[in-house]
């Protein structure tokens, strides 16, 4: 059966897709007031980029999943994304989840990984308390659409005290732009917790003809002295529109770490922001994208300092070709109170044709005396100087550019925690780079 459901939506379809799915009342409730608010509010505005000029309305309808009985029944390039021998995996094919898996050892500890439709189903006055708590529905069209149309997803759940020592990996990929394709993910690392999770977003290009719109929301939640590393690379077809918003909230102590790689083909709005909330919370934020074509690119990174003693770091490194655009915002802000707070950011655009563009924005916002704050910008081409000397060694003048390339990129590729999601990301470089 499938349901449609297009943008703007109304809330009678969104409630009654809801209920025809036999999700709980709260959630209707929630579908229905998401539908309504999207019918009314803006699409976000990131700066010097017009999104409303993009084909925003192809989300698509719901379609009925069903679940395989082997991973050698998924797509082989959705098979080597996953990491060998893993036990704990979460597939996820256009508008549901069609394999589902964590470990024994896991669950008998109280771990909790499973799409966010059956959460909500089964553990659902614990999902209550985090789904939109991060982000909230009347931000803007996006938040209020996801919470109107989201499906399948992510909910992780890691208990106090328990450290999961491999990562969580999932797998969320489109073969069909006429399915509605919103994942929301939802993670919360209780108390003194560690999880790392990872993710792949990708098309099966031969199979994704039509234009489609991908609107994602991921919230994490960390808990006092817990740590998240959260790692995710995106490669959606050309045809696509990439819409994620991603947000933590961090507590005392807590640690988060964002590891991103924005690979898609088509236009890209990627925004990123990290709540330091408690005393001693702290947050690392690594980014690279490359661009290519006609491609335009929004991409921000943000920290919020509200608590004592909280540190931010955040890197974004961008590789821009042929006529692609790129705004890379990377926002500090410092509120009064957070005293011996201390803030640090680079933008760095390289450059591979005179008619890409890149503007790196560096800003921050301070609003205490006793803190610290630095940040570094750079839009440039390939030094001269390295291609040079490189091939002074023997090296020909292309080997030399990309390996200055993958120099230029390697500080986020390196920690990408799961070795079949960092093989495609150095397979998606490649591909983008050589055109």
């Amino acid at each position: 059966m499938s349901t449609q459901l297009t943008s703007p939506t109304d809330r009678q379809s969104a409630e009654t897709l809801a209920r025809t799915k036999g999700e709980p009342s709260w959630l209707v409730e929630l579908r229905g007031k998401g539908a309504e608010l999207s019918t009314t509010l803006p699409w976000p505005k990131p700066e010097k980029v017009k999104i409303e000029r993009w084909n925003l309305s192809a989300v698509g309808q719901y379609e009925t999943t069903t679940a395989v009985n082997s991973i050698s029944e998924l797509p082989a390039s959705v098979q080597e994304l996953i990491a060998e021998g893993t036990e704990n995996l979460l597939v996820q094919k256009n508008s549901g989840v069609v394999w589902s898996q964590l470990s024994a050892e896991l669950a008998s500890k109280g771990v909790i990984f499973t799409d966010l439709e059956t959460a909500c189903k089964e553990h659902g006055e614990l999902v209550q308390q985090y789904l939109f708590q991060a982000v909230k529905v009347d931000e803007d069209k996006l938040t209020a659409l996801n919470a109107a149309i989201w499906n399948g997803g992510v909910f992780v759940y890691v208990p106090k005290n328990v450290e999961v020592e491999l990562p969580l990996q999932a797998v969320l990929f489109n073969d069909n732009a006429e399915a509605t394709f919103a994942p929301h993910i939802v993670i919360v690392a209780d108390e003194n917790s560690r999880v790392t999770y990872v993710d792949s977003a990708v098309s099966i290009k031969e199979s994704v003809t039509a234009n489609f719109t991908h609107p994602a929301i991921v919230e994490v939640f960390v808990k006092a002295g817990a740590q998240v590393r959260f790692g995710t690379v995106h490669a959606l077809s050309d045809n696509g529109v990439d819409l994620s918003l991603r947000r933590a909230i961090i507590e005392n102590d807590g640690r988060i770490e964002w590891i991103i790689g924005d690979l898609n083909d088509g236009n890209t709005v990627s925004d990123t922001k990290s709540v330091l909330m408690g005393r001693g919370s702290s947050s690392d934020a690594k980014i690279i994208s490359v661009g290519q074509n006609k491609q335009q690119l929004s991409l921000t990174t943000g920290a919020v300092h509200f608590g004592k003693s909280s540190d931010s770091n955040m890197v974004t490194r961008a590789v821009m070709r042929d006529s692609s655009t790129a705004i890379i915002n990377g926002i500090t802000k410092i509120e009064h109170g957070a005293t011996k707070a201390n803030g640090v950011q680079a933008e760095k655009v390289l450059m591979l044709s005179p008619k890409a563009r890149g503007d790196a924005n560096p800003i921050l916002l301070i609003d205490e005396d006793d803190v610290t704050a630095g940040h570094a910008a750079s839009v440039g081409q390939v030094n001269p100087e390295q291609v040079y000397y490189l091939m002074s060694r023997g090296i020909t003048k292309e080997d030399a550019e990309r390996l200055i390339i993958h120099g230029f990129l390697a500080p986020v590729v390196s920690e990408v925690p799961v070795e079949a999601v960092r093989d495609q990301l150095q397979r998606l470089l490649e591909r983008k780079l050589q055109g």
